[in-house]
């Protein structure tokens, strides 16, 4: 079982990453932190294997814990300036995630981590075709590796593209549902593949339960 540490300073959002995490098997929520100081004290206390790590923490830089934490690093953050993401790779991030992000495309970097693991795993030395293989497993196109949409209809597709395209502005997945005429869940599904593969935007709004909650629109491009 491979322990996930969640840092965010949204408590939302860290919460939601969370639940991502605790879906895909083979992962479990090691805990949850807000802070710089408390990434480095709970790194230290669970041992983590990974840790989901956010930029602007309100107590430093989430870049600055890099050479900090005893565990891999994916970068789960709205930092989108090409100097920072540099820094963070060249620190030792492994991947780097712009918020805000689907499950479906953690859930292919969390799965790509896996693979890459397992690939290394054993006491025996690495052969270079070993560490090819790992590298490929942790690098491969994303899209690959995530399994096809099951029952995928391209009518219900076509469903959902039109009523995003004619809508004046961001739509969740029960508005979307109620609009065509299928399930919450069916929307959901549809809706996050229609992200992954770049053709919808998905931003987070906070209603009065404080619980975020997904928002999908067209993409303009």
């Amino acid at each position: 079982m491979i322990g996930v540490l969640v840092v965010d300073d949204d408590f939302r959002v860290a919460q939601v990453h969370a639940k991502f995490v605790a879906a895909l098997r083979g992962f479990t929520v090691s805990g949850l932190a807000h802070t710089a100081a408390q990434a480095r004290s709970m790194a230290a206390e669970l041992s983590p294997t990974l840790v989901l790590l956010d930029v602007y923490l309100p107590d430093g830089s989430g870049l600055a814990l890099l050479p900090d934490l005893d565990a891999d690093v994916i970068m789960a953050t709205a930092a989108a300036d090409p100097g920072v993401v540099r820094e963070a790779l060249r620190h030792g991030a492994l991947h780097y995630l712009i918020k805000p992000f689907t499950a479906a495309a953690l859930n292919a970097r969390l799965t790509a981590y896996a693979r890459y693991r397992e690939a290394l795993a054993g006491e025996n030395d690495v052969s270079q075709a070993a560490l090819d293989n790992a590298l490929r497993a942790l690098y491969a196109p994303l899209h690959s590796q995530a399994p096809p949409l099951k029952g995928q209809s391209p009518v219900t597709t076509r469903l959902i593209s039109d009523a995003l395209r004619r809508a004046d502005g961001p739509r969740s997945a029960a508005e979307i549902a109620d609009q065509i005429g299928v399930s919450r869940a069916t929307a959901q599904r549809y809706l996050a593949a229609l992200a992954e593969a770049g053709r919808v935007v998905v931003t987070l709004r906070y209603g009065a339960t404080g619980r975020p909650e997904h928002q999908y629109a067209w993409s303009p491009r």
